[in-house]
């Protein structure tokens, strides 16, 4: 069965040998889609089913670390170390058992599962698997998000397992939020057996239909010999193209099934093969490079496109000069502490990057999506400028904004080819933006990101710069959703792509703990930082049990202000400060602390400090870096904080908001 996706480019059936091997992803795979299978281009050409001169660009791809090569043919792939599996060739074994060698097969190392009686067949598996590690959440929206901060901060694809029924809807906002920030996630699901489907059976929901808007793909496995080939193709789709998450609901009789299995099964995704997209044409380009030569005041805009473009793009930026805003996805694929850098446009980014975009007379779009955080009124954004759009999902393409230019591929590859027409044409093209980088540096001084303090109140924007100063902007950064969130991408300089995780598209309450877990676990030498705030903390406060049995070096550094604050932001600014629901501390003691989060880490058996005034802050923070293991620090800051700046709502750059808080009438 083909599956669906949104890429419109047909796939070559020969790759020119002037160019760059095929784009496969728009993340990295750090990784062989199957490190461990043993394959000729014969064989695999009958596999898969296309010709063998498309597989070598296929392949290239695919077993090295990067889309594409920076020499103008495809390299041979090193050839991956034949996989030996535990059962002899001809030996029966359950679907569980084919199932568990079957991620083995796809380089799987860790996976976060929480067992049931649906799904309890995959954990027995599990326990005779060598090579897989279960990281046991508490809760199986913690397991998701888990695998999405595991998947963001590898570029691996993360997975995840739960069983039938509740287990399988309690993966729905992870599922979600991946597809939203595209993040390439493998979701294997129990399920009823056969024979019980669609008779409203204990525990059995019709999790396929209700994943399937929120999913690039899902399967209902019917039989068991068709479960080498579905788990190839869920991770090739999970990690080509544009990422996304893939669910696999795999029945419990088919888990429990005997059956050999054939390993050489060719995938199945004729229309998705066909849709992939093409190197970026060399007279695209030239042309994006004329109007870069062309234009006065050009500003990048970068996504999460770029994630896995960042040293292509480094090199874009030192061959013109132009200066850099990036979304609040393609933090770190720039650095941020870098002169050039504008940090983060829209509805909280910083004066000067939202200037730049509306004086701007060239808008260079690089995977991103033009999302209405970012633009507000559309039809006011960058209205004086010609817009280049690349990304490797043509439905973005025109969506929301109609760009002057388009080149629908991977922008790793265009980068690169734009780099070498800029390099070979550098004497002639004498690119000088010195003027317009000069006009917002006025800008950048006239408005910087600052905060005000109140005796001693902790500024929740102090305890985060506090942290980059510490940390020298190393760490990997974990948020909730809110306030806090915001002044995580405000005040922490990230350096490096895969830094900084956070729920963007779906804004998702409850990320931040789980992902730290997922984070810490792909990165164990990182320093990881969940950045929460109290009332997303709470949502998912159960994970704490998983770092500890896990032993993960997870640091919480909880601002806790006992308020929803970004709705209690907008109740101050648009509701005449009427608290709806928003307080969410205890309203018979509101002089008290509620709840004490210390409480929730001493059941856990972490250690947890508090800290209040700010002339203790410095030491508090770097107590907690200095513990060895886990460590919550929870920051009581005043309520009355507001983001800033802020352009409201479908608001233009002329509406932008950079003064006040709570503590006045509006």
């Amino acid at each position: 069965m083909a599956a669906a996706t949104s890429s419109s480019i047909s796939f070559p059936t020969k790759p020119s040998s002037s160019k760059s091997p095929l784009p496969i992803s728009r993340f990295s795979l750090p990784f062989a889609l199957n490190p461990n299978k043993s394959s000729s281009s014969s064989s695999s050409s009958r596999r898969r089913g296309i010709k063998s001169s498309s597989l070598s660009s296929i392949s290239a791809v695919l077993n090295t670390t990067t889309n594409v090569t920076t020499t103008p043919s495809p390299t041979k792939p090193t050839k991956p170390e034949k996989f030996i599996s535990r059962f002899a060739p001809d030996q029966p074994r359950k679907g569980a058992d084919i199932l568990v060698e079957a991620l083995e097969r796809q380089g799987v190392e860790t996976v976060f599962a929480y067992p049931g009686g649906a799904s309890m067949e995959i954990h027995q598996a599990l326990t005779r698997s060598s090579s897989i590690r279960n990281v046991l959440p508490r809760h199986e929206q913690g397991g998701v998000f888990a695998a999405e901060g595991y998947a963001r901060s590898s570029g691996k694809p993360g997975i995840c397992i739960a069983t039938s029924g509740p287990g399988a809807t309690n993966l729905v906002s992870g599922l979600a939020d991946a597809l939203l920030d595209s993040v390439p996630l493998v979701a294997i699901t129990g399920q009823v057996p056969r024979r019980m489907i669609g008779t409203d059976a204990f525990q059995e929901t019709p999790i396929v239909e209700v994943t399937r808007s929120i999913t690039k793909h899902n399967y209902l496995v019917m039989d068991v010999e068709d479960i080498p080939r579905i788990v190839e193709e869920a991770f090739f789709l999970a990690t080509s193209g544009r990422p996304g998450p893939v669910l696999v609901d795999v029945p419990k009789d088919i888990q429990q099934q005997l059956a050999i299995p054939n390993w050489d099964q060719a995938m199945r995704l004729p229309g998705y093969m066909s849709r992939m997209p093409k190197p970026p044409e060399d007279s695209h380009l030239e042309q994006i490079v004329r109007l870069i030569s062309e234009s006065k005041k050009p500003v990048l805009y970068v996504g999460g496109g770029c994630l896995n473009s960042s040293d292509e793009l480094g090199r874009f930026v030192e061959l013109t000069g132009i200066p850099v805003a990036s979304t609040l996805m393609g933090l770190g694929s720039y650095p941020c502490d870098d002169e050039l850098s504008l940090h983060m446009l829209g509805m909280h980014g910083t004066v000067y990057a939202n200037y730049a975009v509306e004086h701007s007379d060239l808008l260079l779009a690089f995977g991103v999506r033009f999302d209405d955080r970012v633009t507000g009124k559309l039809e006011a954004f960058a209205s004086r400028a010609k817009i280049v759009h690349i990304d490797i999902d043509s439905a973005e393409i025109g969506k929301n904004k109609t760009p002057h230019v388009s080149v629908c591929g991977d922008v790793k590859l265009a980068l690169q080819g734009m780099n070498k027409v800029l390099e070979n044409r550098a004497e002639e093209l004498k690119l000088d933006f010195g003027v317009w980088r000069n006009e917002l540096n006025v800008q950048k001084q006239k408005f910087p990101l600052s905060f005000k303090t109140f005796g001693e109140a902790i500024p929740p924007q102090y305890a985060i710069q506090l942290l980059d100063e510490l940390t020298d902007g190393k760490a990997i950064i974990s948020t909730g959703v809110g306030q806090h969130q915001m002044w995580a991408a405000q005040f922490y300089k990230y350096k490096k792509p895969r830094q900084w995780l956070s729920s963007g598209g779906l804004g998702a309450m409850g990320f931040g703990l789980p992902a730290a877990i997922g984070a810490s676990v792909a990165n164990p030498d990182a320093i990881v930082v969940d950045i929460d705030g109290d009332g997303s903390f709470i949502m998912n406060v159960q994970e704490l049990a998983t770092i500890r049995v896990e032993q993960l070096p997870v640091k919480i550094l909880l601002l806790n202000n006992q308020h929803l604050g970004m709705v209690m932001q907008w109740e101050d600014r648009f509701y005449k400060a009427n608290r709806a629901h928003t307080y969410l501390g205890d309203p018979a003691q509101e002089d008290e602390i509620f709840p004490n989060m210390l409480q929730f880490a001493s059941a856990c058996g972490i250690p947890a400090a508090r800290v209040t005034k700010k002339a203790d802050l410095r030491e508090a923070i770097q107590t907690m870096l200095d513990t060895p293991g886990p460590y919550l620090l929870d920051v009581i800051c005043p309520h009355q904080e507001h983001v800033l700046p802020m352009i409201p709502s479908g608001g233009t750059f002329n509406d932008v908001i950079t003064e006040g808080d709570g503590r006045t009438k509006y």
